[in-house]
């Protein structure tokens, strides 16, 4: 496999990315690559925020994988930076080529960068190897986590 380029996403970006999103058991019920409308509006309030990092990781050409990383600055931990990893997706093709380690390393290493204390994410909890893959990379599973859909 050629070299691998961590850049930026662009809106051109966006259909491979949806795609991405939607190629999962869970992303294929919330996602709808057929109309990418909502997404490049999304992608427009991303592009126009310092603090949010959509990049996606390019191989010969193509798009394999994508990610978000927002940086929240907060009054807790003495004032600290704090990082999110959202949206991790990595193309079926790529999986297990250590694409996904590179992905999250540039992440921590962004948010060090970014000055950033403390690292965090949430995986679902269906996706037992992703959690193994998580705590493999020294993320640990130190608290619950709640969502209230809207």
């Amino acid at each position: 496999m050629g070299d691998l380029e961590i850049r930026p996403a662009v809106a051109d970006d966006i259909p491979a990315i949806v795609e991405m999103l939607a190629d999962d058991p869970l992303g294929s019920t919330r996602e709808s690559p057929d109309d990418l409308t909502p997404y490049l509006a999304a992608f427009e309030r991303l592009a126009g925020d310092p603090n949010q990092h959509q990049v996606v990781a390019v191989r010969e050409g193509r798009v394999v994988g994508t990610l978000q990383l927002t940086i929240v600055p907060g009054l807790s931990r003495k004032g600290a930076l704090r990082s999110i990893i959202e949206g991790v997706r990595v193309h079926a093709d790529e999986r297990a080529s250590g694409l996904g380690t590179r992905f999250i390393e540039w992440a921590v290493d962004e948010s060090r960068r970014q000055g950033c204390q403390l690292v965090q994410l949430t995986s679902d909890a269906t996706r037992t190897d992703a959690r193994r893959f998580y705590e493999r990379l020294g993320f640990t599973a130190s608290h619950v986590g709640f969502k209230l859909q809207l």
